[in-house]
């Protein structure tokens, strides 16, 4: 790794220039020997290729922050210092936007920060709820555990999200496949077969008449149809990312057929799991609300949890402030009063939590069986429609040449 510096010699003038070197730590005691007083010293910026100037290569994967949340919570239990867990954790770190930002998390440890304060300034790496639990874990004094738990609680969020995603991806390429095929046969085999159909039967079927239109719209004016769609879909993608367009689709999720009980079960687990790991790691109840409430990622049930926050602030037990919600089951309102009377609300709530990832797993398999069924159907009655619209109107020509 390269570093800058900047020092001053024994005969009182000042030096800088770069050092090849494993570590900062090395570096400076390297300078140290020759004698050197350094009043400045930093990782040299890597020169970014084109492609990490993409915002969508600038990312960390689940996978990654699983991986270094492991490697801390084995170096704080061989209690090894937090500033030489997060250069050791850097020279090992594959992602080059994950690397980057660990050394500016060590160099920010090195001027006196606090581990949680400089984990805070990359939020796209370390959401609220890791930084808050990582605060957790500097007051307890138990930062290996907690480490633990988030690799453990990032473990069992990736498993339920990626079943989920993971459902779709077969679905999604039958339909690619089947638009891709309508697409060839709308504009190089219907094309031919029009030709000799129109010269032949006077008076086609309204079906024919639409296939043979649609097909004459894809090759006249294919382009600016492309053109429009491509249009709607950045239309829709950037009022999704709109404050309105972000409780449209919290809503729509909801609403959907079947789906809408899915996602329900999602943000129900993650609010479950949320907020037991969060207690149990001994974050106060008003914080742990907060801090789900920002990561639950629908807008629906983030106001559910800001409402509940205001009603706990003001006196009300969790299972009030949730019972005025019909969105949150009365199963779990139930389960959570009765961990608030028995003094075992973070095992309730992790109970909860294995019982609703249960069942998004189960709903999730459920959707693949009926998608695949379905899909044939829908399918074969397109294929079916095209195939009649163009077979009938040659069915009737052989029929009148005999």
């Amino acid at each position: 790794m390269i570093f800058i510096y900047k020092a001053i010699n024994k005969e009182g003038f000042v030096k800088d220039g770069t050092l090849d070197s494993f570590s900062i730590d090395a570096a400076i005691n390297f300078l140290q020997k020759q004698g050197l007083v350094i009043s400045y010293i930093k990782p040299k910026e890597e020169k970014s290729s084109l492609i990490r100037g993409i915002p969508f290569f600038n990312r960390v994967s689940n996978k990654d922050i699983v991986i270094l949340s492991r490697q801390m919570s084995t170096l704080f239990e061989a209690r090894v210092s937090a500033l030489r867990i997060f250069r050791l954790i850097s020279n090992e770190a594959e992602n080059p936007y994950l690397r980057k930002s660990i050394v500016q998390v060590a160099d920010d440890l090195q001027g006196g920060i606090s581990i949680s304060e400089a984990l805070s300034r990359h939020p796209k790496i370390f959401s609220s709820f890791y930084v808050n639990m990582v605060k957790s874990g500097e007051e307890s004094g138990k930062l290996d555990e907690i480490f633990l738990y988030l690799a453990d609680y990032l473990d069992r969020t990736y498993e339920v999200t990626s079943k989920a995603k993971n459902a779709l991806v077969y679905p999604a390429f039958v339909i690619f496949t089947f638009f891709a095929v309508m697409i060839l046969m709308f504009t190089i085999i219907i094309p031919k077969i029009a030709l000799i159909v129109k010269d032949s039967v006077a008076d086609l079927p309204v079906y024919t008449k639409l296939v043979f239109g649609f097909s004459d719209l894809l090759i006249n004016h294919g382009f600016s149809v492309l053109l429009a769609l491509l249009f709607l879909l950045g239309f829709v993608i950037w009022y999704v990312r709109t404050p309105a367009g972000k409780v449209w689709i919290s809503n729509l999720r909801l609403e959907l057929p079947y789906l809408g009980d899915l996602y329900r079960k999602l943000y129900l687990a993650r609010f479950s799991d949320n907020m037991s790991t969060m207690i149990a790691s001994g974050i106060p109840m008003l914080k742990a609300i907060e801090v789900t409430a920002s990561v639950i990622d629908n807008h629906v049930y983030k106001e559910i949890m800001n409402d509940t926050f205001t009603k706990v602030k003001t006196g009300s037990s969790l299972s009030e402030a949730l019972d005025k919600h019909e969105e949150i089951p009365s199963i779990l309102v139930q389960m959570v009063r009765i961990g608030e009377e028995s003094g075992e609300l973070g095992n309730i709530l992790k109970t909860m939590a294995k019982f609703y990832q249960r069942e998004v797993t189960n709903a999730v398999d459920t959707l693949v069986g009926l998608i695949e069924p379905v899909m044939i159907v829908i399918l074969g009655v397109g294929v079916g429609v095209l195939l009649a619209s163009v077979l009938v109107p040659i069915y009737d020509i052989a029929s009148s040449a005999a």
